[in-house]
């Protein structure tokens, strides 16, 4: 088999959903930083959100699957905690994915600016804790429905 194209290896590996937050994609998490070959080896550079993240073993095994399953068979991930991520990598696709799914966007001002339920603009922080790490806990005093809110790191 002749080697894939980085264009068509980042394609697939936008299709590799977080498994935390499924409805958005490895790549729109901006989790993935580098896609290179190396001779014939599929190297795959990828930040965690943060380096204790509990999901991080089954991201590598996510990628690993889909690159597998399209054939490829020398491949190697390679970890990089610097620069560490931050939510500045989130593409735009994934922003708006996040709120259709119901999980407010970061923003730069470190809380939501509307309910991504309802668009209603009177929101109260619940806890700065939410479902996962790298999410707080708000709730919409207009709908009364609370929402995880993707904190800013």
């Amino acid at each position: 088999m002749s080697k894939p194209s980085l264009k068509q290896v980042w394609e697939w590996l936008d299709a590799v959903p977080d498994p935390e937050i499924p409805v958005i994609s490895l790549v729109d998490l901006g989790i993935i930083r580098d896609v290179d070959w190396q001779e014939d080896t599929l190297c795959v550079t990828v930040t965690p959100t943060y380096s204790g993240c509990p999901a991080t073993s089954i991201i590598n095994l996510d990628i690993e699957t889909a690159l597998r399953d399209h054939g490829v068979e020398k491949l190697e991930l390679k970890r990089q905690l610097s620069p560490a991520w931050t939510t500045d990598w989130l593409t735009d696709k994934g922003r708006e994915k996040l709120e259709k799914y119901g999980i407010a966007p970061p923003q730069p001002a470190g809380g939501p600016k509307r309910c991504p339920l309802c668009g209603g603009t009177d929101l109260e922080k619940i806890s700065q804790f939410g479902s996962t790490p790298c999410k707080a806990h708000w709730r919409c005093r207009a709908c009364a429905e609370p929402f995880d809110y993707f904190k800013c790191i």
